[in-house]
């Protein structure tokens, strides 16, 4: 894969800066699984034969369904929320409104898509309550991603997509399947708070189980794992039996977003226990 392919969405910690080194690390196999498959940029500028990719927001998984099996009025219908009048705050504030309330899926996933282009940041937030609370953005002119979404929805015929625990998607891999993490980050500092995603914590203990079922999915199965985390000492004491390769990278880190500084990210590769399985793909 000679470019390397954007993700249709904006994603808070969005893996496209880090495609080349995730990619060389992991190693080939019939089926790459992502139980936190976020935007989807592994997904997008990986090449294996099949996906399983899961992610505990309904409202992404829905999304990612829906633009699989109806791209084209998918794309015809959301092009119509992409224009100047929709481009204002109190209509961004009314269509959040209508997606807290709406129950239709369809409705549901051209709402997200506009939010999240129109969102502030990219943001995706609930609340305590379940409804999506990111501010207006306050953009020029949002990006339609029309070119994006084409090829999500021709890439997704290789894919299936579920919406359950990690530990679901953990059980559903097989010899010759591989699996890439991209977990909720640890907290770069003892004080730092996880931020809400879908209205499901992932907290330390979530971090601990996540590491034990990369070390016995690698050692009991045979079955390799990458997983990408912020290089802290908690991370560096989890991942202490994997292969470890640190990395800076660049990242909005204050919350106004005008300050872009180098952080310590860190891969961790799982190997399996078998013989015979190259790294490189």
């Amino acid at each position: 894969m000679k470019t390397k392919q954007r993700a249709f969405l904006k994603w808070a910690g969005g893996k496209y800066t880090l495609v080349e080194p995730i990619r060389n690390l992991l190693p080939g196999g019939d089926k790459l699984i992502e139980p936190f498959v976020g935007a989807g940029s592994v997904f997008l500028n990986t090449d294996y034969e099949k996906y399983l990719l899961n992610d505990i927001n309904a409202d992404l998984i829905h999304l990612y369904k829906i633009i699989k099996r109806r791209p084209k009025t998918f794309i015809e219908d959301a092009r119509k929320l992409f224009v100047p009048a929709t481009n204002q705050a109190h209509v961004y504030y009314g269509i959040r409104a209508d997606f807290n309330l709406s129950r239709d899926p369809y409705e549901r996933s051209l709402y997200f898509l506009y939010l999240n282009r129109h969102g502030y940041n990219g943001l995706c937030r609930y609340n305590s309550s379940g409804f999506f609370n990111v501010p207006f953005g306050k953009y020029r002119a949002p990006y339609f991603p029309q070119q994006e979404l084409e090829f999500f929805a021709e890439k997704a015929k290789r894919a299936t997509f579920t919406c359950e625990p990690f530990q679901h998607s953990f059980r559903r891999a097989r010899r010759g399947h591989v699996i890439y993490c991209d977990p909720p980050y640890l907290p770069l500092s003892p004080t730092a708070n996880f931020t809400s995603y879908a209205g499901n914590g992932f907290g330390l203990d979530e971090q601990a189980i996540l590491a034990q079922k990369a070390i016995d999915a690698s050692a009991k199965r045979g079955i390799p794992v990458l997983i990408s985390n912020h290089d802290t000492v908690f991370a560096r004491e989890l991942y202490q039996s994997a292969n470890l390769t640190p990395l800076q990278v660049h990242r909005f880190i204050s919350q106004n977003g005008s300050t872009r500084n180098k952080v310590g990210e860190l891969l961790a590769y799982f190997a399996p226990q078998v013989p015979g399985l190259k790294v490189g793909k």
